[in-house]
This record gives structure tokens, sequence and C-alpha cells, in this order.
């Protein structure tokens, strides 16, 4: 062998030596390529197994808790009758006792206005006049038929004639106003020579004011405790910390449905010598008292279903330890409370219930519920 040839098997030997270096290095990084990667992806793994084993938890922790909740446990209360000093609230607005808005009965221009806002009339007292040049005339002609009928001495037409004359005196006397009662002129709203038609328009507002009514809404329940004559204390924001003293005047024979859907009496109070710091428009609030006592049978308002198309019931215990549902009137009295109306329930039954524990529990918490 050659130099040459020997210096070409040595290169070729040192380029095989090089090749397998760099194919080694190669593997070596691709190993540990594919052994991080291989490692990242059990941490991926392991962190959504932990995740997902969590969440497991946790639902399972809703559901037990749910379920806790949502189970049913019964529960009994005794019907009990309590004695309370019962007060009826009330609220509304002040009205004059008595309005007249004035108008004209008869058609023509106005030939007088006697009074104006702010004057004190009395009843009868004429406020405003309108032409009666027409009704006069006619008055008077009617009259002069009735002398020559009575001159003629034809009773028949006499009588006809003096029904005519009446007829005419109350066709003359429209073209007047006249107060119907004693009172204060709150709006004018005429002059003398504007022309009217009969009963087109209010021309005067009269109100009497010596005394002052309202009216309140009483519902169906309360309306069994109020009479005519009840005292009635009210509270106005003209005047602070007073109180005026009202009393029932009149109690309608027809009641109405409120908008709630709850049949309600429109109750009217009055007040005599009211305070001058009161005028019409202000509101009040207020309450009647009922005298003595009132006696009610009480029990849990959750003691009391409510049913389809709004009945209500109860399921009393009987003697055999069963239980059967009876339909009962009740009042919701607030603090969870309700006022048994019917007389299906008595004082010392015993009302089975169906509650709900876990419910219970937080009612409790919070104050409320069964206990």
């Amino acid at each position: 062998m050659t130099d040459n040839e020997k210096k070409m098997s040595e290169s070729e030997s040192l380029s095989e030596l090089e090749e397998k270096k760099l194919r080694a290095a190669y593997a070596s990084r691709k190993r540990k390529k594919r052994i991080k990667s291989i490692v990242s992806w059990a941490l991926v793994i392991l962190i959504i197994g932990t995740l997902y084993v969590m969440y497991s938890q946790y639902q399972a922790d809703r559901a037990r808790e749910a379920e806790a909740m949502n189970q049913s446990v019964y529960a009994e209360t005794t019907v009990m009758m309590q004695s309370y000093q019962m007060s009826i609230d009330l609220s509304g607005y002040i009205e004059p006792y008595d309005i007249q808005e004035a108008k004209f009965r008869t058609t023509g221009p106005v030939t007088d206005v006697l009074v104006e806002e702010g004057d004190l009339v009395k009843k009868g007292q004429l406020l405003a006049s309108i032409d009666s040049t027409t009704q006069q005339a006619n008055l008077q002609n009617i009259r002069n038929q009735i002398e020559e009928a009575e001159l003629a001495g034809s009773e028949r037409d006499v009588e006809l004639l003096r029904l005519q004359e009446k007829a005419a005196l109350n066709t003359l006397d429209y073209t007047n106003i006249y107060a119907n009662f004693d009172g204060v002129v709150t709006s004018v709203d005429v002059d003398e020579g504007d022309y009217f038609e009969a009963g087109d328009l209010t021309v005067l507002t009269l109100v009497d004011i010596s005394k002052l009514k309202a009216t309140v809404e009483i519902d169906e329940i309360d309306m069994q405790y109020v009479k005519e004559g009840m005292s009635a204390y009210l509270t106005f924001d003209s005047m602070p910390g007073k109180t005026v003293e009202a009393y029932v005047s009149y109690i309608p024979m027809l009641g109405r449905y409120s908008d709630s859907g709850i049949g309600v009496v429109d109750v009217e109070l009055t007040i005599d010598n009211p305070p001058a710091s009161i005028i019409p428009g202000y509101s009040f609030e207020g309450l009647i008292n009922v005298e003595g006592d009132v006696s009610m049978l009480i029990v849990p308002q959750a003691a009391v279903t409510m049913n389809r198309g709004g009945v209500t019931t109860v399921n009393r215990k009987k003697a055999d330890g069963s239980t059967e549902t009876v339909q009962v009137q009740v009042q919701y009295l607030g603090e969870n409370l309700v006022q048994i109306l019917s007389s299906n329930i008595k004082e010392g039954d015993v009302l089975v219930y169906q509650t709900r524990s876990g419910v219970n529990s937080m009612m409790r918490m919070m104050g409320g519920g069964p206990r």
C-alpha cells in the first residue's frame, strides 16, 4: 500500500468516527427531549386528574347538601288563642266637607258676578246671574193670561196657567246661581259679559271647610271591628308631632274589589273644627283603635298551605294520629304568623306540616321559620 492510500484510509476512518460521534450526540439529545416531553405530559395529566378529583368531590358535597336541604321532615304546632289590642292602619287625602261646582242652567250673556275668590258666603246667597229678559217676559205674559182667565171665570184655564207660571218661575230661577251652603269661594271663572251655554262649564266653585272629610279603604276582615262614631287618630306632615282626631261618619252598604283583588269598604271619616294648618289635598297616616282586646287563633305561617285558586288549607292531627286536610280562611299578621278565621279550627287543635330540615336550619339562623 502506498503512502497515499494509507493517508486516504486514515482520513476515511476519521470521518466515520466523527459521523458516529455526531449520530451519538443527536441520539442523546433526542432521548433527552423525549424524556422531557414525557415528564411534561405526565405533569399535565397529574394536574388534570387532581382537578377532576377535586371537582368530583365538590359536586358530591353539593349533592349531599342539596339532599339535606330537600329532606322532608314533619313539624307540629298547637293552635293558640291570643289576645291583642288591635288597631287598623289608615291612609288617605283630606277633602272639603262639601263642594259646589256651579254651572248656569240656561243660555245667555252674564249680567252679574257678585263674588270674588276667597269670599265667605252664606247658604242661599246670590253669586252670579245670566240675562233673564226672555224669562221675565214669558213669566209676565203668563200672569197677564191668568188675569184674563180669572175675569172670564174659567177655572180650568186658570189652573193650567198657574202650572205654567210655576214652570216659568223655575226657568227664571235658572238664570241665577246661589250658594248651597255656608262656605268659601275658591274659584271664579266668569266675568260680566261672558256668554255661556246651559250646563257648559263650571263658573264658580264653593267649598265648605268648616269640617273636613276623608275616604279610607278598609279591608273586609278589619271591617268587622269598625262602627260609625269610632274615633280615628290622624297625623299630618304639616303638623309634626301632633295628632288630629276624626271619627267614622259613614259606612256604605256596598263594598268593592281593590286592585289587589280583596274586598274593601270605602269608609268616610269627618274632622270637626279642623286646625287651620290642614287644608284639602293634604295626605295623612292614621289608625283606628279597636276598643277592648281582640282574641285571635294564631299559628305559624309555615303551617298553612296555599293551593291552586288561592285556597288555603291546614293538616289537622286526628285522635288516632292520622291527619285530615281542612280548608281555612286566614289573615297574615307578619312575623311569620297567621290568624285563623275559620270556625272549623279551634284552640288546642294540633296542626302537622311538612318542612325541610336544611331550609329550617337556615331560617333559624336568620331568625325565622318554625322553632
